[in-house]
């Protein structure tokens, strides 16, 4: 069980350290991504992009410090589910967006129903590593 929460914690730390420092890259560009949404106000744009950025810097460094662990995992668990809920709205808009926006502008992947369910795995995963973490 201790092998496995280390394995989880390290693994979705540092998905969402990397997911924050591809943004980080390019915050301009992460912006320039949030825009395709449609959702917000051109004003607000690199605002949101800077919030969500740091928000994944510290949630991935909280997780990998291990620090009140099944609270990060927790807390990760439902900014991923929100992900999900986000782009599916996203796509039942019926949006073509390039970018789903993921990991910045560096790593572009179209939004596509299986962006909503990498997700989903992320949620259980990460409910996995709460479990795990509690125990």
């Amino acid at each position: 069980m201790k092998i496995l929460r280390l394995v989880l914690q390290i693994l979705i730390g540092g998905i969402l350290v990397g997911s924050a420092l591809g943004k980080a890259l390019d915050l301009a560009g992460f912006a320039d991504v949030l825009e395709t949404y449609q959702a917000f106000p051109q004003s607000s744009l690199y605002l949101i992009a800077f919030a969500v950025t740091i928000f994944e810097f510290f949630l991935g460094g909280w997780m990998l410090s291990g620090w009140r662990l099944q609270t990060s995992a927790i807390t990760a668990a439902i900014m991923n589910f929100g992900y999900a809920v986000w782009m599916t709205v996203t796509l039942f808009r019926g949006l073509q967006l390039a970018n789903c926006g993921c990991f910045g502008v560096f790593f572009p992947r179209p939004l596509t129903w299986v962006s909503p369910i990498e997700d989903l795995v992320m949620v259980a995963l990460c409910a996995l590593l709460a479990y795990c973490a509690k125990r």
